[in-house]
């Protein structure tokens, strides 16, 4: 009878563990179409930082770790399954002290790393392996050029040696290092935090280098010329301290008042989710306070967001400028006995959740955030994969990109739903969020996110415009909020398939604690 009793106990709460008040009625209206979510906004960021390049996705020819030209075979497969869009190289930080010089040729200029660790950088990965990269899996170049340590010639030089079609010395010494043809550089960064690592500038000094580098760094590309044209993104805010209020305000009226000599197409801005810069959250081994805390400051970058693009409304209210997120993800202390200067750390859960939250916040904003970059790729911070020499494993963010991948270049719908609250000692956070968007396939896609961190919630899903009979797709959760895959558990955390039919005329989904859910809608 005792044990009868325990039993049935332990079911009791495994089950209020899933389903657990009121079902969240969650309505989609797919009558009316918005505007396009980007594919853009699901880039990534590969900066010559610890490992993420070197070992991350450079092995050299030589490697016993399989390879293309020295590029790993299981990096680039696992990114082309997320349709990576663009890549943002060669930093960050390292963009601003980088000579393009040192990494062309046979013999490659070693220099220091000064910003990340102190570190030989021996160049071996530079312009040639970069767009070999890019090509491999299938995206983009998102290309900064240095606008602190470098010069207005240096940066039109790179561009000229990658893209002139014509037999310049510049466009010849291309073909000499292997590439006859013009590279395709779609994006170009026009600097990397100028108000900070980047050179510490006003925002009129920058605005001013801003012009020269806008009007002379010119992609000589017959292909890229029109529509196609390569997009000058310029630099941004970091925060909505009142410097950065004024950095924006200052390069959007700049823009505004432009003669026809120069102009730009993108603004940046990032934003990491740190709640302490001097004593930051541990990746790993934590607790739901710390869960609750960081989904807390991370979705405060919607008032931040709305700040500059209020500002940017005021001056562009065509939306001709698009708000270019280029760096953001969680930034936590460096995992124990790892150079601090590496910014190695683990990825769990609670990351997973955090990325889906930030994906839905751009997405919602998609008229004017037109791309977004992780940071970053590979072994540095927020990262899609993890290696370990010949070892290499996917990471509860990596596994959300690949949910979404539906959602690039679908159309956003309006959602409706009561939020209703998560709340945990003396935080106080939403407890679902959704976003729904008609796929380029047709479908109707759903991405529910559960920031619960204890209960699961059950979904009545009304669609307007369809008449939905079921809803399949994957799930994903975990044991624990600080649950991680390692090199020797590397499927802890995975998603799960789900799915539900409709029963007297209600589409219900079931939805885990800490768990993100894509689905599509059938008729």
């Amino acid at each position: 009878m005792y044990n009868t009793l325990i039993r049935f106990l332990l079911a009791l709460c495994l089950f209020s563990s899933v389903v657990v008040g009121q079902a969240v009625e969650l309505t989609v209206d797919a009558t009316k179409p918005g505007p396009t979510i980007s594919r853009h906004l699901f880039g990534q960021f590969a900066e010559h930082l610890g490992t993420g390049v070197y070992e991350g996705i450079w092995v050299g020819p030589d490697s016993k770790i399989p390879n293309t030209r020295g590029i790993r075979n299981d990096v680039v497969g696992a990114l082309k399954d997320l349709k990576v869009p663009n890549v943002r190289w060669p930093g960050g930080c390292f963009a601003d002290e980088y000579h393009w010089r040192n990494g062309i040729g046979v013999k490659r200029g070693v220099t220091l790393n000064p910003t990340w660790g102190g570190v030989i950088e021996p160049n071996t990965f530079g312009t040639h392996e970069f767009m070999d990269f890019v090509d491999q899996i299938g995206s983009e170049a998102f290309l900064s050029i240095n606008l602190g340590s470098g010069t207005v010639n240096e940066a039109a030089d790179w561009i000229e040696y990658m893209t002139s079609e014509q037999q310049t010395d510049l466009a010849k010494q291309r073909a000499a290092n292997g590439h006859p043809k013009p590279y395709e550089v779609p994006f170009l960064g026009i600097g990397n935090e100028s108000w900070d690592c980047g050179g510490n500038m006003s925002p009129d000094f920058y605005l001013s280098q801003l012009k020269m580098y806008a009007r002379f760094v010119r992609n000589f590309d017959p292909a890229q010329q029109g529509d196609k044209k390569m997009l000058r993104i310029a630099v941004g805010p970091g925060g909505t301290e009142r410097r950065f209020v004024e950095w924006t305000e200052t390069v959007m009226k700049g823009w505004k008042a432009r003669q026809w000599s120069w102009d730009m197409e993108g603004l940046s801005l990032h934003n990491y989710t740190v709640i302490n810069w001097e004593k930051k959250h541990s990746a790993t081994d934590f607790g739901e306070t710390e869960y609750a805390e960081i989904l807390k400051k991370t979705l405060e970058i919607n008032a931040m967001l709305d700040t500059h693009i209020g500002i940017m409304d005021k001056y562009d209210p065509e939306k001709k400028i698009a708000l270019v997120v280029d760096e953001w993800g969680a930034w936590y202390a460096p995992t124990p006995g790892t150079n601090p200067g590496f910014l190695v750390q683990q990825n769990s859960q609670r990351d997973a959740v955090l990325a889906a939250l930030n994906i839905n916040i751009f997405a919602r904003r998609a008229d004017r955030i037109r791309m977004a970059n992780i940071a970053q790729m590979v072994n540095v911070l927020q990262a899609m994969i993890l290696t370990d020499k010949e070892k290499m494993l996917l990471t509860p963010t990596y596994h959300v990109f690949k949910m979404y991948v539906p959602f690039q270049d679908a159309t956003l719908v309006p959602v409706t739903f009561n939020a209703g609250t998560y709340a945990h000692a003396a935080i106080s956070l939403p407890r679902v969020d959704a976003i729904a968007a008609k796929g380029k396939d047709g479908k109707l896609w759903i991405s529910i996110t559960n920031l619960d961190a204890n209960n699961g919630v059950e979904i009545d899903l009304k669609t307007l415009g369809m008449n939905a009979r079921s809803a399949s797709g994957e799930a994903l959760t975990s044991a624990k909020v600080d649950s991680i895959n390692t090199f020797d558990q590397p499927n802890t955390v995975m998603p799960k398939p789900i799915s539900a039919s409709a029963r007297n005329d209600k589409l219900t989904l079931t939805l885990e604690p800490r768990s993100v859910t894509v689905v599509s809608v059938d008729q």
